[in-house]
């Protein structure tokens, strides 16, 4: 199960690579739970002739109940009021100084406060986890910079994804994104003969439930974390797909999936078609090798297609670059210092044929540093609808507890100093995509455009 893409690469000390991971509808409300049941005592025979003896020791036991909830109340008011009390003293005594960074002795006097009065207070002991706590308390560091694309990883996490880069897990054979504006998941794109195609999963299907638990707001690790699962096991999928009146229910056998980022083939009339998934660690060979066949069978013209990938590594994307441009820049960075690190072709690979590159708002993060400078070096026509728009990198941390940071450190540029993010990457001919046409006629609409425009170019 991969994720949405990023642009990413590790720290020198851990080598280069790359790890995937970007409405008018209901699953903008959130369901309210049932309100449990009222429940009252039945009067006394009599009505209120029992005010006596009873009503006493009733508004006895009350009155008690309450002091003794005030008490309690009142000492963690005390508590924290004088942790209050105390940081206001700290701070005007030091002029600031302990606030500077997070690690502080006021905010650690807090957090040791606040682990007392969970210990001292919190109802159900068996269900402290320390580790989770302080896990959560990783994550939720990262979480308040508000940035979607910036994540720390657990251990078990930082595993998984690792293996994702081998292109070998256990999933469902579906591409996850994160669609911002909702917090929910979204399905952007499908693998061919896997239990995802074979249950009628589709490109921009929202993941409304897991095995009937909402996920919206979740991180996208965390989704595709409950997805996956042991081989042979099932997830259940509660599904919200535009134009249906109705949640759409999946049962989805999990198998070991091994992940293709490369398909090609030649068409009769002498047109190349490579489609590049996603840019991880094995698709710089794949594409050579792809490329290589193309070229050999003597094509006239390559159709790229870039279709819902949601991204990858930024080496990766640079090397498949240097088959296809000419000499000069391919993209540069810029991180919050002003340093900029470009990164350049010699030109000596350029691609000699016609080309026509396939896009759309599921094409992200590195397919659009792609798609970028082939536009503006005006080296292929753009089809399809505009890109997905996210133009920033982030770096993979590995810490040494086995744990790891995903930050985001800089934005990138086309060759010509465009900033994508946000806005995307607009074709040279647009044309919508006619899911009715490829779901009951098997007709890519889309793909018969470029073959169309290809005709075109190699008359």
């Amino acid at each position: 199960m991969n994720q949405n893409g990023d642009n990413n690469y590790y720290n020198n000390d851990y080598g280069q690579g790359n790890v995937n991971q970007g409405m008018k509808s209901p699953y903008y409300q959130q369901p309210v739970p049932p309100q449990p049941p009222q429940r009252y005592p039945a009067p006394a025979p009599g009505g209120l002739s029992n005010k006596g003896g009873g009503v006493f020791l009733l508004g006895l036991l009350v009155g008690v109940i309450i002091m003794t909830l005030v008490g309690s109340c009142t000492y963690v008011g005390v508590r924290l009021y004088h942790l209050y009390d105390d940081q206001k003293a700290k701070t005007a005594s030091t002029e600031g100084n302990s606030k500077d960074g997070i690690l502080n002795d006021d905010s650690m006097e807090k957090l040791e406060a606040l682990e007392e009065v969970i210990g001292e207070y919190y109802y159900k002991d068996e269900d402290i986890d320390t580790e989770a706590m302080t896990e959560g308390m990783y994550a939720g560091l990262v979480a308040s910079l508000g940035d979607p694309y910036s994540v720390y990883y657990t251990a078990e996490e930082w595993a998984e994804l690792m293996q994702e880069t081998e292109g070998i897990y256990y999933g469902i054979g579906a591409y996850l994104q994160l669609d911002v504006a909702t917090g929910f998941a979204k399905i952007n794109g499908v693998i061919a003969n896997t239990p995802a195609e074979e249950a009628g999963l589709r490109e921009n299907d929202i993941i409304y439930m897991v095995d009937d638990e909402i996920v919206q707001g979740m991180e996208l690790t965390e989704v595709v974390s409950r997805v996956k699962g042991e081989e042979g096991t099932t997830v259940h999928l509660t599904i919200y797909r535009e134009g249906e009146d109705d949640y759409l229910e999946f049962d989805v056998e999990r198998r070991k999936i091994e992940s293709p980022t490369v398909n090609y083939e030649m068409y009769d009339n002498g047109v190349g078609y490579i489609q590049i998934t996603e840019f991880d660690d094995v698709t710089t060979e794949q594409f050579t090798e792809a490329l290589a066949v193309i070229k050999g069978s003597k094509a006239k013209g390559l159709i790229l297609d870039l279709r819902s990938n949601p991204g990858g590594s930024l080496p990766v994307v640079v090397d498949i670059a240097r088959s296809i441009l000419p000499k000069g820049l391919i993209v540069y960075t810029e991180d919050k210092y002003g340093e900029r690190e470009e990164y350049t072709c010699d030109g000596k690979n350029e691609l000699n044929m016609p080309l026509v590159v396939l896009i759309n708002g599921n094409s992200a993060s590195a397919s659009e540093i792609l798609a970028g400078a082939i536009k503006d070096y005006d080296k292929g026509t753009l089809i399809g609808t505009t890109t997905f728009g996210k133009g920033i990198v982030q770096r993979i941390l590995p810490l040494t507890d086995g744990t790891a940071l995903k930050l985001t450190i800089s934005s990138y540029y086309t060759p010509n100093g465009n900033d994508i993010h946000g806005i995307g990457i607009e074709p040279d001919i647009e044309c919508e995509f006619d899911s009715e046409a490829y779901y009951e006629d098997e007709v890519d609409n889309q793909l018969e455009r470029a073959k169309q425009e290809m005709i075109k170019m190699i008359k």
